[in-house]
């Protein structure tokens, strides 16, 4: 469905999370936005959003985030009115109380060096021990895998290698009820962006990856977040948000999907 306010600071929807069993979400915007509405469904499909709150990401000594600083990018909620955001330009990742919207405790990061101003951690997902896991868009040199970071204990590692496969870039991540991450990409053509998902068992021992979905160019609009979620059946479901950059050709859509397995 096409999302729509009629709001100056209404766009750029980078990062979501979807919770309640599919009946409400929070999103992330990068002009550092942060809003939770409740999503209206008819037999289980998306009708419409309504908003409940929406507030400017803030600093922890008070005040608003200056622009450089407020490109928010990847969104984790780690539990009650608590997430992780990923910021880029000024590269970092930070929590934030999602109440307040103020911002604290900046995590640093060990790979910060290595990423352009538009190319940092769009891709965030908590695992089902509290595990931060992060994955850049810039992509290693000569075809080298994606390393997925994870961080534990105040210490970031290398916890497994996603393979580089055709021309596209993470920008989304979510864990799911299985403790499986699932990877949103993004490519960019003449023609309009393409979305793929995969899906992947972090296992030492067998570690195995699915393509799930590979659309062609414009089948969506800029997809970059990705929420996994299951309904009160225990249906899973994929809920996706584009960012239109506020540019007026482009759409904010939400874009959901019923697994089947």
């Amino acid at each position: 469905m096409r999302w729509q306010l009629d709001a100056p600071w209404f766009g750029g929807w980078s990062g979501i999370e979807v919770g309640a069993e599919g009946t409400e979400m929070t999103v992330i915007s990068d002009r550092g936005q942060i809003l939770e509405a409740s999503l209206q469904r008819s037999d289980g499909r998306l009708t419409g959003v309504r908003v409940l709150s929406n507030k400017r990401l803030g600093r922890s000594s008070g005040g608003r985030l200056r622009k450089k600083a407020s490109d928010a990018e990847g969104l984790a909620i780690i539990g009650d009115n608590l997430a992780y955001v990923s910021f880029e330009h000024r590269h970092r990742i930070m929590r934030v109380d999602l109440a307040t919207g103020r911002t604290y405790d900046r995590i640093k990061l060990p790979f910060e060096n290595t990423m352009g101003d538009n190319s940092g951690v769009e891709a965030m997902a908590i695992g089902p021990d509290g595990t931060l896991y992060a994955i850049t868009e810039a992509a290693p040199a000569g075809g080298q895998p994606f390393p997925l970071f994870a961080y534990a204990n105040g210490k970031w590692r290398v916890s497994a290698r996603i393979p580089q496969r055709g021309p596209f870039l993470p920008v989304g991540a979510d864990i799911d009820s299985k403790g499986r991450l699932w990877l949103l990409e993004r490519a960019t053509t003449p023609l309009g962006f393409r979305t793929r998902i995969r899906l992947f068992v972090i296992d030492p021992r067998a570690p195995r990856e699915y393509t799930l979905l590979t659309t062609i160019p414009a089948r969506h609009d800029n997809l970059e977040g990705i929420s996994i979620w299951d309904d009160p059946r225990g249906q899973m479901h994929v809920t996706m948000i584009s960012d239109d950059n506020f540019f007026q050709l482009q759409r904010t859509q939400i874009v959901e999907y019923t697994v089947r397995e």
